[in-house]
């Protein structure tokens, strides 16, 4: 099912052509509500899954109230990611178009 990459993005459909033009980036991706169902940012940053078991779960979970996307991301040195305290790590920045791609 996955490509060769370890982290993934999930994000609702709304925000897909503004991933694919912009990348991921926290200020562009209001279309709808994050993964957990928030209505703004958690944190500057952007949230990534390390590996298909973490990938899967934020699948299931999905409270953006419709379809989500599942995004490769690649070329992100994994010792930039921070923990959230909840266990879940983020990018304290934007990852750009040419680093992201739809699985």
């Amino acid at each position: 099912m996955f490509d060769t990459s370890n982290l993934f993005h999930v994000s609702s459909m709304l925000n897909r052509q503004s991933i694919a033009q912009h990348g991921l980036d926290w200020t562009r991706m209001g279309a709808a509500p994050g993964i957990a169902g928030s209505c703004r940012p958690e944190v500057e940053g952007i949230f990534v899954c390390r590996g298909e078991e973490e990938a899967g779960f934020f699948l299931q979970i999905n409270n953006t109230g419709g379809p989500v996307d599942l995004w490769f991301v690649d070329g992100i040195d994994e010792g930039l990611l921070l923990d959230n305290g909840n266990g879940f790590v983020y990018l304290p920045g934007r990852v750009p178009a040419a680093q992201v791609r739809l699985a």
